[in-house]
């Protein structure tokens, strides 16, 4: 790369519309750990994302890069910038806001056997049977942890899995992740449903591309997390535009004790002691427990009635909740009692 040293002057004549603001952009802190130095940067809207980025590229410092370039899913960018090139690039009256760049986990705990779990079947439409196995849909696994085993076999494994005939397809990274998803969805033209098993404090930039991709046609399954606390508060789950927030009930149906509750959830699924495939080995298998584990379950179902109801949200939507049944036990006043 080309690094070009220009004092503060020319920089302000490099990027197009970077008259000097009133005051500079504030940077959202993240409460949870974040990546060192690293950025994401929302642009306003009508700004061209390759010019700002360009002429930022050749205004920077050696230190300086900038990491992915969104569209799809989220107007903006991510960049490790510090010291004259972060004061810089706050001064840009492109931008609409920047925030740190959080790392979203999600907590599982591994268990000592399966629990019992009753099997559920989803009715085939008539004609549909094939279908009715997600034959023909793809479940992007947008996952925060390095084994996607247990939730990838939770969805669509052959031996745990629900949507036994859908195509998986792991994808790595949060932003970057539901950004490439959405565009491969609108590439392919694959009826498509992500599954977000990962979660952490509110974010701006999370909420803002989950939104956008919803709107996008891409359906969602987002873990509502593993804090015992209103899933309200924390981020992706909060969206309200999601498809499907889910919690997580033990054999008896009776809510976990760590799963998040709240109005944003739509449904629970089990997430206790849930047998799946596990890394380490073509056969390997582990109980695992978390929101984490009930959220890829959905997708499955997802997965199985978009091949059956169609492929607009409305349709999945309320497809899902009409074949819910209400039996979950120990939720919070004012949750969903619906186990899918």
């Amino acid at each position: 790369m080309r690094t070009t040293f220009i004092s503060a002057a020319a920089l302000a004549a490099i990027l197009p519309t970077s008259a000097a603001p009133t005051a500079n952009v504030p940077i959202n802190k993240h409460a949870d750990p974040v990546k060192s130095n690293s950025c994401i940067i929302k642009l306003k809207d009508g700004v061209s994302t390759d010019a700002h980025v360009n002429n930022l590229i050749a205004a920077i410092a050696a230190e300086g890069k900038v990491g992915y370039k969104y569209g799809a899913a989220f107007h903006g960018y991510s960049a490790t910038l510090q010291g004259k090139d972060l004061d810089f690039i706050r001064q840009s009256s492109d931008i609409e806001y920047i925030v740190e760049d959080g790392i979203m986990t999600i907590d599982y705990e591994e268990g000592d056997e399966a629990a019992d779990f009753v099997a559920r079947d989803i009715p085939a439409v008539e004609g549909l049977e094939k279908r009715a196995n997600g034959a023909g849909v793809d479940v992007y696994g947008i996952d925060a942890y390095a084994n996607q085993d247990d939730t990838a076999g939770t969805a669509v494994g052959a031996s745990y899995g629900v949507a036994t005939s859908a195509n998986i397809i792991a994808v790595k990274d949060v932003i970057a992740g539901i950004n490439w998803a959405a565009t491969q969805a609108r590439s392919s033209g694959w009826p498509s449903i992500a599954n977000l098993s990962l979660g952490d404090g509110a974010s701006t930039a999370v909420d803002s591309a989950v939104t956008d991709t919803i709107s996008g046609g891409l359906h969602f399954a987002i873990a509502a997390g593993n804090s015992n606390v209103d899933a309200g508060s924390t981020s992706p789950a909060r969206v309200a535009a999601a498809n499907t927030v889910v919690g997580a009930v033990d054999s008896s149906n009776r809510k976990a004790s760590f799963s998040n509750y709240g109005p944003v959830l739509d449904v629970w699924a089990p997430g206790v002691n849930t047998l799946s495939a596990w890394i380490g080995g073509t056969t390997r298998t582990d109980a695992i427990s978390g929101t984490s584990m009930a959220s890829p379950r959905v997708a499955g179902y997802i997965a199985v009635r978009i091949g059956n109801s169609g492929r607009t949200a409305a349709a999945v939507s309320s497809a899902l909740e009409a074949g819910a049944r209400a039996v979950v036990t120990g939720a919070p006043s004012g949750t969903t009692n619906l186990l899918a």
